[in-house]
């Protein structure tokens, strides 16, 4: 009898590990074009990995990235009202948000670029845009894996 209990103890310990280790990870996408933020949404949700929120508006970024409670930022740099160096300044002032890891898309480098600088442009991740989807994903991985 007291190896059936240790083994259903087990079991339930292994689910719920899996469960735990299974949920998908919530990516806020903050781009002024919403072709961007849309493509890039569809893609990361058809992985089943990710349940991802757009924002088309930098200004209320911050708010839906409050609510959302991200796992990782991706960030333009270019946007009119806010750029995306103010509001990842934003997100790193909000305490509920500094741990949130961000990675910049901008088409202001080359993909040549990004890569003299270690994938790095003043301290952050960076993608050239236009982005390549499979690169995205493997951006995420190594953020929110390694």
């Amino acid at each position: 009898m007291n190896g059936n209990w240790d083994d259903l103890e087990m079991n339930m310990s292994v689910n719920m590990n899996t469960t735990m280790n299974t949920e998908k990870k919530r990516i806020l996408v903050v781009d002024d074009q919403a072709s961007n933020t849309r493509l890039v949404k569809v893609y990361l949700e058809r992985t089943n990995d990710y349940v991802v929120r757009e924002e088309n508006d930098a200004k209320a970024a911050l708010s839906a990235a409050e609510e959302f409670q991200p796992h990782l930022i991706l960030l333009d740099v270019m946007m009119p009202g806010m750029d995306g160096g103010e509001l990842a300044a934003c997100f790193q002032a909000n305490p509920k948000l500094k741990a949130v890891p961000i990675v910049f898309l901008t088409a202001a480098v080359t993909k040549r670029e990004v890569a003299a600088g270690g994938g790095r442009v003043g301290g952050f991740p960076f993608l050239a845009k236009p982005v390549v989807l499979s690169e995205v994903v493997a951006c995420l991985k190594h953020h929110l894996d390694g």
